[in-house]
């Protein structure tokens, strides 16, 4: 049998579980009010804490909820009558209850650091402090430093907590845009590769075509022999985009001919060296495009890393594709090379020529 695993976002959906686990010190005020269950005052004591609870976590869901939205501080305009809710429910419990219902202060306290920015949170908190004491000495209901204590350690807690999870979501919303802009530039390149491979191609089919169509219109043996020549060679370039395209689609495009003359110019100006570059690769025989781009890429990368050239030049013929720098030659063998493959019988060549 295979092993069990707890999906990942069981911690999330225990989250409620975990808050509700310190509704615990609500026990005291509700066991207070089922002692005198025979009094008005000890039944609406019970039904005021039970209430106080639910709203508790209403407030905790919804602080949750806000958080997985990204959202740091919600609208005190949403939040707000969480917290009056709590404040009126404790208020009632203690009325009722007596000194356990003060109880309710601590989570008035958390409520208020989960509400409110720390400009507002600590003067509350503080006053919620005040305000117990002050009842206890009216009530005579003994020493509430335990209880001071309480509200301040669970507010300091929370308070960190919450500062914690601001920068979390910070770092979150960072990350979503820049995953946004590495999208927006992935877009952007694409776009540039599309029109690097189709731009001079499409133009070059479109002239072809028409000038195929002027000839046939001629007519004439000479004409319509014209003719078919510039449809074959709109077969070929038609396939050769196509190849292209596919090869960009499929993440392929750092060994197409027309990207490699792009990406060759874009290296050169770089490294701040004048690039003679073709203006097209439509000559080139498309079984040999391929490794025509791996030779440019070569011979264009010793260029910027070794000849400290000033200038670099590159050839292509239906058969050969020749890479020449004028770079000092004393350092580095490659430089002041001419690096060319061109067709021999009954194979290819690859020289390195001064």
């Amino acid at each position: 049998m295979g092993e069990q695993r707890t999906p990942p976002n069981s911690v999330g959906r225990l989250g409620p579980l975990f808050a509700g686990i310190w509704l615990f010190f609500l026990l005291d005020p509700l066991l207070a009010g089922w002692s005198h269950r025979d009094t008005a005052a000890g039944v609406l004591g019970m039904v005021a804490t039970v209430a106080f609870a639910a709203v508790y976590m209403a407030l905790w869901i919804r602080m949750r909820a806000d958080r997985a939205r990204l959202v740091a501080d919600p609208p005190l305009s949403f939040t707000a009558p969480y917290l009056v809710g709590l404040v009126a429910l404790g208020a009632l419990m203690v009325a009722c209850l007596g000194e356990t219902g003060l109880a309710s202060a601590v989570y008035v306290a958390v409520a208020a650091v989960m509400v409110f920015p720390p400009r507002l949170a600590a003067p509350a908190v503080l006053l919620l402090v005040l305000a117990s004491l002050s009842l206890s000495a009216v009530e005579d209901w003994g020493s509430q430093v335990s209880l001071t204590f309480s509200i301040m350690a669970a507010s300091v807690a929370i308070f960190g907590l919450r500062t914690v999870m601001r920068r979390n979501i910070d770092l979150l919303r960072a990350e979503q845009e820049n995953a946004g802009l590495a999208v927006e530039n992935e877009r952007s390149r694409f776009a540039r590769d599309l029109h690097d491979i189709l731009g001079h191609s499409l133009t070059v089919i479109t002239v072809k075509a028409e000038l195929a169509g002027r000839l046939l219109e001629a007519g004439g043996p000479e004409a319509v022999a014209r003719a078919r020549t510039e449809v074959a060679d709109l077969e070929r370039l038609s396939r050769d985009a196509l190849h292209d395209v596919r090869r960009a689609v499929e993440g392929y495009r750092e060994i197409t001919l027309p990207g490699e003359l792009t990406r060759a110019r874009a290296a050169l100006e770089a490294a701040q060296i004048r690039a003679d570059l073709p203006n097209s690769a439509d000559d080139v025989p498309s079984e040999l495009r391929e490794l025509f781009a791996w030779t440019i890429r070569e011979g264009v990368t010793n260029v910027v890393r070794h000849s400290r050239a000033r200038c670099c030049r590159v050839r292509l013929t239906p058969s050969s594709v020749e890479v020449r720098d004028d770079g000092p030659g004393s350092t580095v063998p490659a430089s002041g090379a001419t690096l060319t493959t061109r067709q021999l019988s009954p194979g290819w060549s690859l020289e390195v020529t001064r």
